[in-house]
């Protein structure tokens, strides 16, 4: 093989039921399942080209060099690829996004997913969807669940071979939209990363983790049965908890805003009126405002009217991580 290249996109994901922490932190083996939608609109495309001979690798983000950190974690997760396929070739890498990253959108999630798609194609392996989860859940835990569209499930699992996504429901069987209301683009001080490795240091991280079989079998049920009030109640109560964990831990970790708590009672006032509404937030600032179909386009007006939001992109459910035949034109979210 002189050089051999695949391009693959992926998309971020919300979680509707969070992952936070790890029983294992270089296998990424989360303390609890969680459960996500994939969201279209919003993509990250990756292109890798092995290269026989080639000594290291290299990465380019939108255009730019990569910084040193983020390539030798991309290397990290292409080593695993290379064991494999049985490679020594080297590989150069570029992305692309057309959303923030570091900002709580999951961009890591979309970027591992595509990457883990792409590299795989590259090496010539063929591997089953399962085992493409499991190995994306190695660079990314939340990558793990963008290896797929519409709604999905990750199980926690007990070890490296049964802690993998797979889909819960496609995206047409429920119209959700998720209007993703951006209040900063500035990258966080703490990395998701470091972050769950803070959980067990909070006392709260222990009462969560053993109420998620409930929250997960609630989000389940409420999915499949397209209730709306019973999928609110439990979304906001799981972000709620696993904020919780955060304000708890050793050091604090506060990603909030006074914007984003200021979105969160509007959001749950307008939910009280009638409109069919609720918010949930990673690891950032933003807020996700998920609607039911019906609701979206009156929510989307709200939340562009109120002070400090810079943008609302709209997101319905969306498809899983593809491969692409060339490096496409990138469009921006809307």
């Amino acid at each position: 093989m002189a050089s051999q290249t695949a391009v693959a996109a992926a998309s971020p994901n919300i979680a509707l039921i969070k992952y936070w922490g790890n029983r294992d932190d270089a296998l990424r083996l989360p303390a609890n399942g969680s459960i996500s939608m994939t969201l279209a609109g919003l993509e990250t495309l990756i292109e890798v080209t092995f290269e026989e001979g080639r000594a290291g690798d290299s990465l380019t983000l939108n255009g730019r060099a990569a910084p040193e950190e983020v390539l030798s974690r991309v290397s990290q997760h292409l080593a695993r690829v290379r064991e494999l396929a049985g490679l020594r070739a080297g590989a150069r890498i570029r992305s692309r996004s057309n959303f923030p990253s570091g900002t709580g959108l999951a961009s890591s999630a979309a970027a591992f997913a595509a990457l883990t798609l792409a590299a795989v194609q590259a090496s010539g392996l063929r591997l089953e969807a399962r085992f493409l989860s499991r190995l994306a859940r190695r660079g990314s835990g939340s990558a793990s669940r963008s290896i797929f569209g519409g709604f999905v499930e990750w199980h926690a699992g007990k070890s490296d071979k049964d802690s993998f996504a797979e889909p819960l429901a496609p995206g047409e069987h429920w119209g959700l939209v998720d209007l993703v209301v951006i209040l900063s683009r500035r990258r966080k001080p703490t990395g998701s990363t470091e972050g769950h490795a803070l959980a067990a240091t909070s006392p709260l991280q222990a009462a969560r983790v053993a109420d998620a079989p409930r929250r997960l079998a609630e989000c389940r049920e409420a999915l499949r049965a397209r209730d709306f009030a019973r999928l609110a109640a439990v979304v906001e109560h799981d972000s709620n908890l696993m904020h919780a964990v955060m304000l708890t831990s050793r050091p604090t970790l506060l990603y909030w805003s006074p914007e984003t708590v200021r979105l969160m009672g509007a959001i749950a006032a307008w939910r009280e009126a009638g409109m069919e509404a609720c918010y949930t937030i990673d690891a950032g600032p933003n807020v996700h405002c998920l609607c039911a179909p019906q609701s979206a386009q009156r929510a989307a007006r709200r939340l562009q009217s109120l002070p400090g939001v810079l943008q609302v992109l709209r997101c319905p459910a969306g498809e899983g991580a593809r491969l692409l035949a060339a490096w496409p034109r990138l469009s921006s979210p809307g």
